[in-house]
């Protein structure tokens, strides 16, 4: 379980002295914990807890661009070393061509033939491509495709 991976990879770290490696994981658990003792939240699984480390990934990124535009190098690297971090424990995400690819088979599926059926398309692409790719990517394809 998902859970149990990165309470031994945060002893792994401790053993490395890595720090980077073991802020990010403790971050991790930490919001794993928030999950699992939430009231009223679902059972957690790993399907929950790769979309938590998918968010803490986008959040980073979303941070690390922020810092960039500001001006500031340090915190930008620092967000984008602990984003590595979080992404191997990621699916593997899709190349734009196997995005291109996935999207053209969902379109054909849906029957999609106009902007107008965009909606039905994002609905049953953001379910099938989840953690494959980022909604922003997923988005701007279709509309290229239904274009």
């Amino acid at each position: 379980m998902l859970f149990d991976d990165i309470s031994k990879d945060i002893v792994a770290a401790m053993k490395a002295k890595d720090k980077v490696r073991l802020d990010a994981l403790r971050n991790i658990k930490k919001y794993f914990l928030e999950a699992k003792t939430a009231p009223g939240a679902p059972e957690f699984t790993d399907e929950v807890g790769l979309k938590i480390i998918a968010k803490m990934a986008k959040q980073g990124k979303d941070a690390a661009e922020i810092f960039a535009q500001q001006n500031r190098p340090d915190l930008a690297e620092g967000e984008l070393a602990q984003v590595a971090v979080l992404e191997e424990y990621l699916p593997k995400q899709l190349t734009p061509e196997e995005l291109r690819a996935a999207l053209q088979t969902i379109i054909a599926e849906v029957g999609a033939t106009s902007a107008k059926d965009m909606g039905r398309v994002m609905g049953t692409a953001t379910k099938q491509l989840a953690g494959k790719a980022e909604g922003r990517a997923i988005s701007a394809m279709v509309q290229e495709l239904l274009a």
